[in-house]
């Protein structure tokens, strides 16, 4: 029976067209070195002249996993994240695998609502930045079997595989640069605190500061409700209104979107940056070198915390003998001219 162009060619209608069985269609589409090479390409060939699309629905439904893995992020909407998914893509290219994308906009029920329905969908690994890391929700994820990896959070156990900063360090870093640069009062610009990040990073801050003799009240701490362009601008409008003996000279902002917002608004009033108010952020996004007036920031390695992150996701997927790591990246300060006092 001749095929019929209408409707989409099936497996049967490869094999009938190639004059193989449906065991070397099968071999060329999941185990092509068991096919001499020229039985593969006559079998490439009539799929191509039949228009012949697998059924990978059908396939995951048979091995009970699909070739893909899940990103479910915090904020799509910062640069930091569609970096650290870029490195997942890359390494997830490398296994033949594809990456879906979440964004749980920081809310614990958007997050639990990805979840689901990717347990469902039998993805063969997540890749979390949780809102809470230590939510059980991801214990009961892990306990059906889904390997998952914790992406830029850190649990108080071992009991996933994460990767993350250092962001005490990532915190000390930034204000021992400001010191260094002869600055006494500094503010520090971000939140919210319950944020694992916001936390540690304000805590390297405090740590730095103190170590340095400085008294407490001359490292103001103006929390957040977000960590975005419009939260650095309301910042920078509260800063301005302090009086000229409490106003910091400096600001070392949690992320790089909320030290963005706070240049656009130092700016956009008549203060001078560098001169008047020094900017350090956070992140090193491509943004920060590229603002109109360049900001120090402290680098986070964001693809190679998604390649590592994707690398452990696939050794639990397929490794028996996979035991949890938790991997900890150095960040590293990057200075430029924004901080010259």
């Amino acid at each position: 029976m001749p095929f019929d162009p209408s409707r989409s060619a099936s497996v049967k209608d490869v094999a009938a067209a190639a004059g193989v069985s449906l065991g070397t269609v099968s071999n060329v589409l999941n185990r092509p070195d068991r096919v001499s090479p020229a039985t593969r390409a006559r079998v490439q060939q009539a799929m191509s002249e039949l228009g012949f699309v697998r059924n990978e629905s059908a396939r995951q439904l048979r091995a009970g996993t699909s070739r893909t893995l899940a990103y479910v992020m915090l904020d799509a909407g910062n640069p930091f994240f569609t970096d650290v998914a870029q490195g997942i893509e890359d390494a997830a290219e490398g296994a033949d695998l594809t990456v879906v994308l979440c964004n749980s906009a920081n809310r614990a029920d958007r997050e639990r609502a990805h979840l689901a329905l990717l347990e469902q969908q039998r993805v063969q690994g997540v890749l979390v930045t949780p809102v809470d890391p230590d939510s059980p929700e991801l214990d009961e994820l892990a306990r059906r079997g889904t390997p998952l990896v914790i992406v830029d959070r850190r649990r108080t156990d071992d009991s996933f595989c994460s990767v993350a900063v250092d962001d005490v360090l990532g915190g000390r870093l930034a204000v021992e640069h400001l010191l260094d640069r002869g600055h006494t009062r500094v503010a520090v610009v971000g939140g919210p605190d319950n944020l694992g990040q916001v936390r540690d990073r304000l805590k390297g801050a405090r740590e730095a500061w103190a170590e340095a003799g400085r008294p407490a009240d001359t490292l103001l701490h103006l929390p957040t409700p977000a960590l975005d362009v419009a939260a650095g601008r309301e910042a920078g409008d509260r800063l301005a209104g302090l009086s000229s003996a409490r106003r910091p000279t400096a600001a070392f902002c949690l992320n790089d979107l909320v030290a963005l917002g706070l240049l656009q608004q130092a700016i956009g009033s008549g203060t001078r940056v560098p001169e008047q108010l020094a900017i350090v952020g956070y992140d090193d996004i491509d943004f920060a070198a590229a603002a109109a007036v360049p900001l120090t920031s402290v680098r986070q390695p964001r693809q190679e915390l998604g390649a590592r992150a994707a690398a452990l996701v696939l050794d639990e997927a397929t490794s028996t003998g996979h035991t949890h790591q938790q991997v900890l990246f150095t960040p590293e300060l990057i200075a430029r001219q924004s901080t010259r006092s």
